[in-house]
């Protein structure tokens, strides 16, 4: 068999580098978010149902974790879920205990949860994403990570890829910058300045609605949506040049 190498959706003539989401493009991590998110809503809906007498509705992965928090900063998904359901909370600071009924204080509980899930070795990588990342540093392709997640090194240490990336963004970068998050393009944006590469020479993989609107707004050369879940046409909807259901696509072994 012959080496692996590129399809020519992402052409090394036409693109310099490639900007890689981390949870569900590069590692199975969506999943421990979207537990996390739910098991600390849950305990902040059932403790206020109580105390209020209010319904309890629990939170719904299949349909708040993706239109409410999927791919966006910590606080704005936790700010943005609970303006849906009707509850404002104060916004308080990133000091505040874990659980504490503020905006913050929950979003310090959700991490938690996922500090934990990483220590227990719940982390796994993509096989495909991996040797797509392999292929395009052997093609001379820079490649980033970008990620709303404050999560992001311990994640891709945990996953054995932190070597394989010659720029990051996360969390901690936008904090720091003062960027906005998801889907404003600004994250993106700072990855492929710090690459040294214009957006029309970069393309963008996401598996986030919020992402791929990220990438469209920020007006890269290519957006590419990894649909796992069989959102193809939400994601073209939004954006995306092309929609892949795993990165193993982009990847020639004939």
């Amino acid at each position: 068999m012959s080496k692996a190498r590129l399809r020519d959706v992402i052409e090394r003539g036409r693109y310099d580098a490639v900007l890689f989401d981390l949870d569900g493009v590069l590692t199975d991590t969506a999943q421990i978010h979207a537990s996390c998110w739910k098991r600390m809503f849950d305990e902040y809906l059932r403790s206020r149902a109580q105390r209020t007498g209010a319904a309890l509705c629990p939170f719904d992965i299949a349909t708040d974790y993706k239109l409410h928090v999927d791919g966006k900063p910590r606080y704005d998904g936790v700010r943005d879920f609970l303006h849906a359901r009707g509850i404002d909370l104060p916004q308080g600071t990133p000091q505040d205990a874990p659980g504490a009924e503020t905006v913050c204080g929950l979003g310090n509980r959700k991490n938690d949860l996922v500090n934990a899930a990483i220590a227990a070795g719940e982390v796994l990588s993509y096989p495909e994403s991996v040797a797509l990342l392999r292929i395009l540093r052997e093609n001379g392709i820079k490649c980033a990570v970008v990620t709303s997640s404050q999560n992001r090194a311990a994640v891709l240490e945990a996953a054995g890829i932190a070597d394989l990336f010659d720029a990051a963004v996360d969390g901690n970068t936008l904090i720091e910058l003062g960027l906005a998050g998801k889907p404003a393009p600004d994250a993106f944006l700072q990855a492929a300045k710090a690459l040294g590469v214009p957006p029309a020479r970069a393309v963008v993989v996401e598996d986030a609605i919020s992402g791929v609107q990220a990438g469209a707004s920020g007006n890269f050369g290519l957006v590419i949506g990894v649909a796992r879940y069989g959102n193809a046409d939400e994601m073209k909807r939004h954006g995306a040049h092309v929609v892949v259901a795993d990165l193993g696509e982009l990847i020639d072994r004939s």
